[in-house]
């Protein structure tokens, strides 16, 4: 099967090889790439970020992708929502030296 990590389980949930809980924890123990931009701090990279940004592969935007094309239920994308939503600001505060 090609494609990311996000895919290929999204797959395995849909084809009933995956349970739900068994993905979301795949997506709670997994890094997240940084998906978007970071905030310009001048005009000058304001304006070199307004080409389109596309969706990275193997993060957080394939799960809303899977989601907006039907792939996933409201309650499974909130499910590995929450569990992304984990993963990343268990890394951000890693990455910040805070202890949660």
């Amino acid at each position: 099967m090609s494609g990311s990590e996000v895919t290929e389980c999204i797959a395995a949930l849909r084809a009933g090889r995956l349970s739900l809980d068994e993905v979301a924890e795949r997506f709670r123990q997994r890094d997240w790439p940084r998906a978007r931009r970071p905030a310009p701090t001048s005009y000058g990279e304001m304006a070199q970020q307004q080409d389109v940004e596309l969706d990275v592969p193997g993060s957080y935007d394939e799960v809303t992708a899977a989601y907006d094309r039907g792939e996933l239920t409201s309650d499974e994308y909130q499910v590995l929502s929450d569990a992304a939503a984990y993963a990343i600001n268990r890394t951000s505060a890693a990455g910040s030296g805070s202890l949660e």
